[in-house]
């Protein structure tokens, strides 16, 4: 039974929790609204699973950047020296060589948490990451993950299930919406209260023009599935080179929307959806959105219709300094200027502690319920 189903105790848990968050050190800091922005999306470590000292990143947050949702990237890129010989490969284009899940990003992530101040720690939301969506296991790991590290985890991801160029990389093949693996990891989620941010395509690269996108369906039921998991999803459903969809199939067109925002826009509507969030992280999402003045007019009216269901993130992987840090912020310059200052604050900064506050609330319950239980 999740918190959500047994309105009693969660209210009681939700309170008690709340009080002791606002009184946590940092909690003064974030209430005032000092800075900018929070970032629902940051990878400290790349491919290679090397990156940036948490304490010198927490120095380019400086007084721009409250929250960082902190994961690594569940993936290693293999080093094969018969495929690039001397030349070792950073990022997953670099080379032919297989990818491979690295579940001690989640240790790393966690110590690295760890060595912080209780101060600074109330900036960070870690996230776990190093798990295999299509191994049914997985919610084991993530289970365990918890266990070993109470305190520390808010959520999980970002995962990921179609990816342009990476699915088929990875070893052992690739997962699917339809996995009962994956309905174990957002079965958990929604008992746990760990919020999912997961990546998916909504289409194949290099889609045919006029075709219902591949994933589109296959989401929608997965969402209908887990109405208790909280649920970001990254970056729109775009990719590289899985553009913003501009029509769909004719066949029974009066039922579906004839492009992105329209996608989007439907899903949003529909109150069994009520899980759902997207974040606009990456500077490919950027690239597209600003691309012309109608899209970014026009992802301003999604974003201001439905404020409460959008978050920024900047999709950055262990960034040298602040300028590179925030760049995808400042990319989407034309975008904040349309927003009305309700969406803008919320999109930036609200919706953010409004999901990873409660997923700390949950979560440190049901650790502690589940702790106590394993005590005995």
């Amino acid at each position: 039974m999740t918190l959500r189903q047994h309105p009693v105790l969660g209210m009681a848990v939700v309170v008690a929790a709340c009080v002791a968050l606002l009184s946590a050190p940092g909690r003064a800091m974030a209430a005032e609204s000092v800075y900018e922005l929070n970032d629902s999306h940051f990878h400290l470590t790349n491919y290679i699973q090397e990156g940036t000292d948490i304490h010198r990143f927490l120095e380019i947050m400086g007084d721009k950047v409250g929250r960082v949702a902190l994961f690594g990237i569940p993936l290693q890129q293999m080093w094969s020296y018969e495929n690039s010989a001397e030349f070792a490969p950073t990022y997953y284009l670099q080379t032919d060589a297989p990818l491979y899940y690295y579940s001690f990003t989640d240790a790393w992530i966690a110590m690295a948490y760890l060595s912080l101040s209780k101060a600074d720690r109330a900036r960070f939301d870690p996230m776990i990451t190093g798990f295999n969506p299509a191994d049914m296991y997985a919610a084991d790991h993530i289970k365990r993950v918890l266990q070993t590290f109470p305190g520390v985890f808010s959520g999980i991801g970002e995962f990921t299930i179609h990816k342009e160029f990476v699915s088929a990389k990875v070893a052992g093949g690739e997962p699917s919406l339809a996995n009962r693996a994956l309905d174990r990891i957002l079965d958990f989620a929604g008992e746990s209260g760990l919020v999912v941010l997961i990546h998916n395509d909504v289409d194949v690269p290099f889609a045919r023009e006029g075709a219902m996108p591949v994933y589109l369906q296959q989401m929608r039921d997965l969402l209908l599935r887990h109405p208790d998991a909280t649920v970001i999803w990254a970056h729109v459903g775009l990719g590289r080179v899985v553009h913003p969809v501009q029509s769909e199939a004719s066949a029974g067109i009066t039922e579906r929307a004839t492009n992105q925002v329209g996608i989007i826009g439907k899903i949003l509507d529909e109150p069994k959806f009520r899980n759902l969030y997207f974040d606009i992280s990456w500077s490919e999402v950027a690239k597209y959105i600003v691309a012309t003045p109608e899209s970014t007019r026009r992802a301003a009216d999604i974003i201001n219709r439905f404020p409460d269901r959008f978050l920024f993130g900047t999709d950055e992987v262990a960034p040298p300094d602040q300028a590179t840090y925030l760049r995808v912020y400042r990319q989407y310059d034309p975008l904040w200027q349309l927003l009305t200052p309700e969406a803008k604050q919320k999109v930036l900064k609200g919706n953010y502690e409004r999901l990873f506050d409660m997923a700390r609330v949950q979560v440190r319950a049901w650790e502690a319920a589940n702790l106590k239980a394993a005590r005995k």
